[in-house]
């Protein structure tokens, strides 16, 4: 086989990307495609008076204007809340209706008010200039203390305290047992500042109704499409979900943030039936930092306890999230439930008292952003980790060995009720201070100072929960000219998902790789959850593994038949099967065009048996100019345990990737609403810093795959997130241990070369 499993394939995406052939939504206009632009409210709370739209239904090009009072009478309704959760009180929790336009009150700057629908996008842009607002400015919060101070407006009556939900887990009483016969509490509280996902392709629609039969065909860049289909018709526009088409192409990154339906979608899709056109939409990029979810935003405490010999006694959490004005998207349950998953990380500690709380601010929504919750809570016990080895002067890579979760206790279960199936956190550790060099770094530190130069390491240790939803759908279908069709709601965005699944169904089927095609982007085609969660291979990757398993014993039936000869006799090898000890023999091609069909169609709905647990342990080093407080990363180091590696190039790929966004938010990235205004100040490029290459070093990554996941059929773990859950504790932490000599114990982040200055200037001063 030339390209199998574990050999680092050329992505095959990457001939069309590199080509200028792939197929954007920008590249799918068809003729007479109207264009979207929307009016987007100034303000970070008020009352709508009203909205007067006469003059830009007069102006030069426009077919017509949309507000949400049009979406009301129209029947259109609210996006769905998540369920399950609970409020401040334990009741069901609720959140204001998020409606595609604003009805009645805006709750953020950015927030959709009205939509001009023209000609050209010039024409929609200058009549949206003439639609007339009035507005009642109300008072408003943007910041978690704000919302949370006694005397804050109350954003909306049913949120108690501005909570729009709040959950506890784990033992309070053997909780507070552990701390009272503590040797030694650390501690440690910050912000995760709200950063950007920032895809290079911004959001972008369109939009088509055919009357004749009543369908939506949404062309978007998501990452979801069957997911998005079922929320488009179900949640906003009520038809059944067989009336709505939802086709993705090529994708320029996702990262979370392209994993649900946003209102600018729900608004085209009902502007195309309304008005008998195309329509077309794509973010500028300032509408882009306006209204694209954001991530992160969580003020975390945490507090560890331990014994005179370093173990971990007991962990107290307290986590409280900005989810921005409406909890209907995905970060409330990020914030209260699925960041807590893996608050323990790869240590075993006896008990846990966890409390999380969503917060409402008049902000824009917080989502899914690489991640979505595990960056926060592993960066909380990593920086415990450190702070705790600082305070009993341990090396920190001694105190994380103790602690650690030991092979032979596997399968582990968490205080949070999270079993580990899989994972050998003490081999990790000590290949990876071999890989790193970790011993010889005092002759490193010292080459530093005698530049001039501060340096500091730190070493993390950490996993990360994978998969969402177990199970997933797919396809298969065996053509007369022996090509191999695959059909999945899995969404390439530039992770080379694609390129993954040719490997598999190569092998598995014992095919050339270019005689696998696969085929996505298509609710028509396909049903599932689609790509979200680091779930593409670990779920989608087994189905290929199993549908494939399927289709051959399909064939082999098939084959049986033709060749007059029992299935237990034939022999499979090179896309033929022969009965053992002749030359007879069928191709599976030949078995193909004997169907009625001309193809040889298999369907499987594979289940994996709960999440995997990827796991990885960096090691960082930097160097700090006192001068200009300019933190330079020198050296990076990872070995990631993702299971069975389909392709080493690809997990390469994703972990540098994860790295790169991990560094932003450590180092530059900070999103910022002015207090007292609400405006956004970091509303473009110019104010919002984001890495470059020239940020890097070679990044030094390997994999083990001594581990590999033993709860599905490919034996691989999730990739996709892993290096932004491990990459901003291991460089915050770096950079800390660099400062901790002269005083400084803590600094917010991002670490901005002014902010390190200051501190520097500060400790001089003392």
């Amino acid at each position: 086989m030339k390209f199998g499993i574990g050999q680092s394939m050329a992505r095959v995406e990457d001939q069309r990307l590199l080509q200028g052939t792939g197929r954007f939504v920008d590249d799918a206009l068809p003729a007479g495609t109207a264009s979207v632009v929307f009016v987007r409210s100034p303000y970070p709370r008020a009352r709508i008076v009203s909205i007067d739209t006469a003059a830009a239904k007069s102006a030069d090009g426009v077919i017509g204007t949309v507000t949400g009072a049009d979406l009301l009478a129209a029947g259109v309704t609210p996006f769905p809340l998540v369920p399950g959760l609970p409020n401040a009180e334990g009741k069901p929790w609720s959140a204001p209706p998020y409606y595609p336009l604003a009805t009645d009150e805006v709750r953020f700057v950015g927030q959709t008010v009205a939509a001009i629908v023209a000609e050209t996008r010039a024409q929609a842009e200058a009549a949206a200039e003439l639609v007339a607002v009035e507005y009642e400015e109300l008072p408003s919060v943007t910041t978690l203390d704000a919302a949370r101070a006694p005397d804050a407006p109350v954003l909306w009556p049913q949120a108690t305290g501005n909570v729009f939900a709040a959950m506890r887990f784990g033992n309070a009483q053997a909780c507070d047992d552990a701390f009272a016969k503590a040797a030694h509490v650390a501690k440690v509280s910050f912000m995760n500042q709200r950063i950007l996902a920032m895809s290079l392709e911004p959001r972008g629609t369109l939009a088509q109704f055919d009357p004749a039969s009543g369908r939506f065909t949404v062309r978007t860049s998501c990452q979801n499409p069957a997911t998005l289909r079922g929320a488009l018709a179900g949640s906003v526009l009520n038809v059944p979900p067989e009336q709505v088409r939802v086709v993705v192409g090529d994708v320029g990154g996702g990262f979370g943030m392209k994993s649900v339906l946003y209102p600018e979608d729900a608004v085209c899709a009902w502007a195309a039936r309304n008005f008998g056109r195309s329509v077309f939409w794509r973010a500028s990029r300032s509408e882009e930092f306006l209204s694209a979810n954001h991530g992160r935003d969580q003020h975390n405490e945490g507090e560890l306890a331990l014994d005179a010999e370093g173990k971990v006694l007991g962990l107290r959490v307290r986590i409280v999230g900005n989810v921005g004005a409406y909890g209907s998207g995905p970060g409330t349950i990020i914030v209260v439930a699925i960041g807590p998953k893996v608050i323990t990380g790869v240590y075993h500690i006896p008990t846990l008292d966890l409390r999380s709380e969503a917060v409402t601010t008049n902000t824009n929504l917080v989502g899914a952003y690489r991640g979505a919750g595990r960056p926060e809570a592993i960066f909380l016990i990593e920086r415990l980790m450190d702070q705790a080895a600082a305070d009993l002067k341990l090396d920190p890579a001694e105190l994380r060995r103790r602690n650690f979760i030991q092979p032979e206790q596997m399968p582990y279960t968490t205080p949070m009720g999270e079993q580990f199936d899989s994972g050998n956190f003490p081999h990790m550790l000590a290949r990876t201070l071999y890989l790193s060099d970790w011993k010889q770094y005092g002759q490193r530190r010292a080459q530093s100072q005698a530049r001039g130069k501060l340096r500091g390491r730190a070493i993390s240790t950490f996993l990360e929960w994978t998969g969402v939803v177990h199970e997933e759908t797919v396809s298969m279908q065996v053509q007369a000219d022996g090509r191999v069709f695959v059909f999945t709601a899995m969404q390439a965005m530039g992770q080379g998902i694609e390129s993954s699944y040719v490997q598999i169904v190569s092998e598995a089927m014992d095919v050339e790789a270019d005689k696998v095609v696969v085929i996505q982007g298509d609710s028509d085609v396909a049903e599932g959850i689609g790509s979200v969660g680091s779930r593409s291979l670990y779920i989608g990757g087994s189905a290929m593994v199993s549908v494939s398993k399927d289709t051959l014993a399909k064939a082999r039936d098939l084959a049986a038949d033709a060749l007059e000869a029992s299935p237990a006799d034939l022999e499979y090898r090179d896309a033929r099967f022969t009965i053992a000890g002749t030359d007879r023999a069928i191709g599976l091609a030949e078995l193909a065009a004997r169907q009625p069909e001309k193809h040889i169609a298999m369907t499987t709905k594979q289940t994996v048996g709960g999440p995997s647990w990827p796991n990885s342990c960096h090691v960082c080093e930097i160097e700090i100019d006192p001068e200009t407080g300019e933190v330079s990363i020198v050296r990076y180091t990872t070995l990631d345990d993702v299971g069975r590696v389909v392709n080493p190039m690809i997990v390469a790929g994703q972990v540098h990737g994860g790295i790169a966004q991990a560094v932003g938010q450590a180092l530059m990235e900070r999103v910022h609403y002015d207090p007292a205004s609400g405006q956004l100040f970091t509303g473009s490029l110019m104010d919002y810093s984001v890495p470059r290459a020239d940020n890097f070093p070679r990044i030094d990554q390997h994999c083990d795959e001594s581990t590999p996941c033993k709860i599905n059929p490919l034996g691989a773990k999730g990739v996709g997130e892993l290096g932004t859950v491990g990459g901003t504790p291991t460089v915050v932490n770096a950079v800390l241990d660099a400062l901790r000599p002269l005083g400084i114990q803590h600094l917010e982040m991002p670490l901005t070369s002014e902010r390190v200055w200051q501190a520097l200037q500060s400790a001089r001063a003392a």
